[in-house]
């Protein structure tokens, strides 16, 4: 995604984008035929002298506006099959071209390419981008610049060179991988684009100021494409995958024998159903390639959010997106659809008797999906996906070798539709989307499951003056039906409690079928990318929406707030090349009325010169109330803090470059303390190599850390205990491209995150002014452990010498290590062999304790679970056996 490409000017290229000068610029092709040229980077066939050679570059950044430190010039054909692109890009020390070899979309070293809005809506165009050691970049353009999706990945060829002048390039780009029009003559919007990396410099054909907030809209255009048909795609990819696991052999347990071995097949597919509009379906698909989740440890109430990497379903997802908070708070990962629910790790686990074992399913089989992509003509882009997942039983074998299945997860269906439309010029757009999801529960299976659930929104964003300003508002609704059960536990899931005593604006009905709710943003705020910029915005969920079926929602119940402010430069200043200045204000609300929270935020983010950078902020966080804090329990009044970060990174063009950075937070009253320090390592001693290093440790006390709930004379008591948590992690990759198609990457995690709990107290006025009268620490007298039992702490308030209540430990020492090394080979365009080897081991203690050296050893000493893994895909172009 953004973060992904190499320098701050190419992210703000494709994330923001400006709008450019009132004159416009034309570049006009000819057709060759019937010999197109050569794909092998020389330029020098005889076809390119049909059209002469286009140059006068500006400097979009750093010195906005002004020539280009390094001359480029391009030349485009096409005839009835492809569009033809040669660029040249003349360096003056081509030994210091920067080739950094890297798998597609890697985003690094000197790139040229081209952009091109083949729709002529001015707000979308396909990115075709290729670096000096012909590693393809592609994606598309989405709402004038304001997004950018490099998850698509076309069939098309490009091939560079390097000579004395500088640097070479020619692609080939089908028509079958584009959409436009049924026309005569075809008018497109082009930009090309030079990035000059060793001086992260960033050069474009046509001027776009950056003040201006509009990107694509100003594009120049392509003109002489006449008499062209919009081409048929049917590609269908049969895939073989077999896999080999070997793990530790737990004796009498017939499912954990010690190895297992699978056989899977199944078909990926794309179809062109107009020339605007793709349909992709997949039957059976297998990600066995993909990169395992990071790990972690969660102690809060709410659940963990989890990057999509299944290529199904990141290609063409800004299609199928409704965000509906913009920003990086945690309401901003609230999304009508998350599609980690559909293949999700089935929701049931059987319960054992002594001397039975079970073989779960880890994850629900994805039985099939469709999705059905594009933008039309006359502006509605439309994103369908349907999917259904299969029965999943878990296989329980009793009695000394009886065996039986038990249902762990339903037959399942999941529906998600989305459009958009623009209108006025895409000053004005409008959209919606509907998801629904059904599952097929059998008669006493899953009461606690909905059975149905509908979502529903609608979004309207309008621009003012030229794209400078904009108002931006979403609505949306859901409603969700199941048993008296399932409702009953949505109810008290930690989306809501709706059972919190102090709440007299909700209340649990154990008698409801159905939950309904909405939710929304407002936004308007001035855009560009320099100067002054600012937003304000509202976003709200009532207590009874659910989106957690199809989408994601954290909390519901509440209302946030932010105002945002900034300055940003657009030419070097003295030592300065950038310099950008926020500050930040925000407060919450729930729908009672209740102040939740109140903060405020300054950062900073400078680049220099000689292209280091620093970025700071000082966060400012006012006591404030949680709904939370108790987990069902009375809302709470919690101390606010202050959070000083810092970090800084150096020059990313270089072979070696680093970022360090730290986080301090301090709690007011002394109730809470946290650390956090990490450093970013990368070397790539040759251009097809890349090794980077990434170690985080992390300190952090609490002095109110959620424990349990129990009972004490028929009221509920809230246990709580001070927690000293220590976490060290370690990322390692390892990258090397043989060539730009056989590459081999290597991925490696060990993490250790180990919590030890002491001052057991309990709640006694949640509401208490002073921060030390909200609760009490047991008194010696009142808490006993039980060592020889199973770690048990025993209280005795009555002093009776009676055990009134009892608690697990909840110390912990988690450990865990993931790796895998994937070797992809697109032995032609479209097909690839993958060869991956991955491990996991897991390692979990009470002892609380943390001795990195002694966790690793003990973590390396668990039996590791390996599966080794090849898989073919091979795609088949057949419209031409049509």
């Amino acid at each position: 995604m953004l973060r992904k490409l190499s320098v701050i000017n190419f992210i703000l290229l494709i994330s923001f984008g400006s709008t450019l000068f009132a004159q416009n610029k034309i570049y006009t092709t000819k057709k060759i035929n019937p010999h197109p040229p050569q794909i092998d980077g020389i330029i020098d066939d005889g076809a390119w002298a049909k059209v002469k050679w286009e140059n006068n570059f500006t400097q979009y950044q750093p010195n906005e506006g002004e020539a280009p430190s390094q001359k480029t010039s391009f030349k485009i054909l096409y005839d009835d099959d492809n569009i033809y692109v040669a660029i040249k890009a003349f360096d003056t020390e081509p030994d210091k071209i920067e080739r950094r070899m890297t798998r597609r979309d890697g985003w690094e070293g000197d790139k040229i390419g081209i952009h091109l809005d083949t729709y002529f809506d001015k707000r979308t165009a396909f990115v075709f981008v290729v670096n000096a050691a012909g590693v393809k970049n592609d994606g598309i353009m989405i709402g004038d610049g304001d997004d950018f999706d490099d998850s698509w990945d076309p069939i098309w060829d490009a091939k560079t060179s390097i000579d004395s002048e500088g640097w070479n390039a020619e692609m080939k780009i089908p028509l079958s991988q584009l959409r436009f029009g049924n026309k005569k003559s075809q008018v497109w919007g082009m930009q090309v684009i030079r990035d000059f990396f060793r001086d992260s410099e960033f050069s474009i054909w046509k001027f776009i100021p950056q003040e201006n907030p509009g990107w694509v809209s100003e594009y120049g255009e392509l003109h002489g494409i006449e008499n062209i048909k919009p081409k048929k795609q049917i590609e269908i990819a049969p895939y073989l995958m077999t896999s080999y696991s070997n793990y530790e052999k737990e004796e009498g347990n017939p499912f954990a024998t010690g190895s297992d071995y699978t056989l899977n097949a199944g078909l990926d597919g794309k179809i062109g159903i107009t020339n605007d509009l793709i349909l992709d379906f997949t039957i059976n698909p297998d990600f066995g390639q993909v990169e395992a989740d990071p790990s972690e440890v969660n102690l809060s109430a709410f659940e963990s959010y989890f990057e999509e990497k299944r290529p199904f379903f990141i290609e063409g997802k800004n299609i199928t997106n409704f965000a509906i908070t913009p920003g990086g708070s945690p309401w901003s990962q609230d999304n009508l659809f998350y599609s980690r629910r559909v293949g999700r790790r089935p929701h049931n686990n059987p319960d054992l008797s002594d001397g039975e074992y079970a073989d779960v399913p880890e994850n629900t089989k994805i039985l099939g999906a469709v999705k059905l992509t594009g933008k039309t003509q006359d502006g509605w882009s439309i994103g369908i996906i349907e999917s259904i997942t299969s029965r999943e039983y878990a296989e329980i074998d009793f009695d000394g070798g009886e065996r039986k299945k038990e249902l762990v997860e339903p037959l399942s269906n999941y529906f998600i539709g989305r459009v958009q439309k623009d209108i006025n010029k895409g000053n004005t757009i409008i959209g919606a989307m509907f998801t629904t999801s059904h599952r097929k529960l059998e008669e006493g299976k899953f009461d606690y499951l909905t059975n149905n659930a509908i979502t529903g929104g609608i979004d309207f964003k309008q621009y003012f003056k030229d794209k400078k300003y904009f108002i931006d508002a979403k609505f949306i609704a859901s409603k969700i039906n199941g048993s008296k059960e399932a409702i009953l536990e949505q109810q008290l899931s930690s989306r809501r409690y709706f059972q919190r005593p102090d709440a007299d604006y909700i209340k649990v009905d154990s008698n409801l079928t159905s939950l309904s709710g909405t939710g929304g943003n407002f936004s308007f705020g001035k855009q560009s990318n320099s100067g002054f910029r600012f937003a304000f915005n509202v976003t709200w969920r009532t207590p009874g929406i659910e989106l957690n079926d199809v989408g994601y929602l954290r909390q519901a119940n509440s209302i946030f707030q932010y105002t945002w402010i900034s300055y940003r430069t657009s030419k070097p200043i003295s030592i300065f090349r950038t310099i950008n200045i926020n500050m930040n204000q925000w407060s919450g609300f729930d729908f009672g009325g209740l102040n939740l929270f109140n903060g405020g935020n300054i950062n900073t983010w400078v680049q220099f010169t000689n292209l280091w950078s620093v970025s700071s902020g000082y966060n400012i966080e006012f006591d404030g109330i949680s709904n939370t804090e108790l987990r069902g329990g009375s809302s709470m009044k919690e101390p606010g803090g202050k959070n000083l970060f810092l970090s800084i990174r150096s020059n990313r063009t270089k072979k070696l470059y680093s970022s360090v950075g730290l986080s301090l937070n301090n709690g007011n009253h002394n109730s809470a303390n946290s650390k956090r320090y990490w450093v970013d390592i990368t070397y790539r001693p040759v251009n097809n190599l890349s090794v980077s290093l990434e170690p985080m440790y992390s300190k952090r006390f609490s002095e109110l850390q959620y424990v349990t709930e129990s009972e004490y004379n028929d009221n509920a008591r809230y246990v709580m205990g001070r927690l000293d948590q220590k976490t060290f992690s370690l990322t390692i990759r390892i990258d090397y491209n043989i060539t730009p198609d056989l590459t081999i990457q290597f991925y490696g995690s060990p993490f250790v995150s180990a919590g030890a709990y002491s001052e057991f107290k309990k709640i006694i006025d949640p509401h208490a002014d002073e921060y030390a009268n909200r609760f009490m620490n047991y008194a010696s007298s009142e808490i006993s452990y039980d060592t020889d039992g199973n770690g048990t702490y025993m209280i005795d308030e009555s002093g009776n010498g009676d055990t009134d209540y009892s608690f697990d430990n909840p110390d912990f020492n988690f450990k865990q290590f993931r790796a895998n090394m994937v070797l992809r080979w697109e032995y032609i365009p479209g097909s690839a062999i993958y060869a991956v080897w991955s491990q996991g081991r897991t390692g979990y203690d009470i002892s609380g304790a943390f001795d990195y050296l002694q966790d690793m050893d003990a973590l390396f000493s668990v039996k590791a679970h390996n599966v080794f893994l090849i898989k073919l895909s091979h795609r088949f172009r057949a419209e031409k056996w049509l």
